[in-house]
């Protein structure tokens, strides 16, 4: 299977690339700085160096032409300001839409975010903006023609997956971590039965392959 990833160089998105690539999946992406694609590289990942911001829907669609699943998992990161998370995480989904559409990419999975999430009170002043630029984006790609799957993950955490999860509609923010978040979406693009629905994801008591298969039964 290919599978190119927006944001292959992110904590998700690495972590994705090299899970689907030990699976023997052809993995490609789009990462930005140099150093980037010299750690993928190291890992036996030949990805793809550019610049999401600056790309046009028919210059990614030339990308990732050939593709069976394009996953989104780019975003801002903290960076730049609420303009970086306008461009990134709001029009770089749009692009990435419609790069789809002209390259005949049918199954398009997006990681967006718990809308419940940051809820603490201990939010950046940009935070409120994150949200409700993630919120249209969860609007847009639903809307679209497209097999789509919206996966939230809860708070991201970088301690050592556990192989075990919660995923369903609806669920309490609690946290996730990373590992788990990746080993999902791994599951989730070899599994083309569960498409049009949005998921929520934490930690649970679950292996997280009965609970991709249990959305596939």
């Amino acid at each position: 299977m290919r599978v190119f990833i927006v944001g292959i160089a992110g904590g998700i998105g690495s972590r994705l690339a090299r899970r689907l690539h030990a699976d023997g999946d052809q993995v490609d992406g789009l990462y930005r700085r140099p150093e980037q694609g010299k750690a993928l590289a190291a890992d036996g990942i030949e990805a793809t160096h550019g610049d999401l911001t600056s790309l046009t829907a028919t210059g990614l669609a030339d990308l990732i032409r050939g593709t069976d699943v394009l996953v989104f998992s780019a975003g801002a990161g903290g960076e730049g300001g609420a303009e970086a998370i306008t461009k990134i995480d709001g029009d770089g989904l749009t692009t990435a839409v419609a790069a789809a559409r002209l390259a005949g990419v049918r199954r398009f999975v997006l990681v967006s975010v718990f809308p419940e999430a940051g809820r603490d009170g201990h939010v950046s002043d940009t935070f409120e903006h994150y949200i409700d630029v993630k919120k249209r984006a969860d609007v847009e790609l639903a809307a679209a023609d497209l097999d789509w799957v919206i996966l939230r993950p809860a708070a991201l955490t970088d301690t050592p997956g556990t192989g075990r999860v919660s995923l369903a509609p609806a669920l309490i923010h609690t946290e996730v971590t990373r590992d788990d978040v990746a080993t999902t979406l791994a599951e989730l693009v070899h599994a083309p039965e569960v498409r049009r629905t949005i998921l929520e994801l934490t930690e649970g008591p679950t292996p997280i392959g009965t609970a991709v298969q249990r959305l596939v039964g």
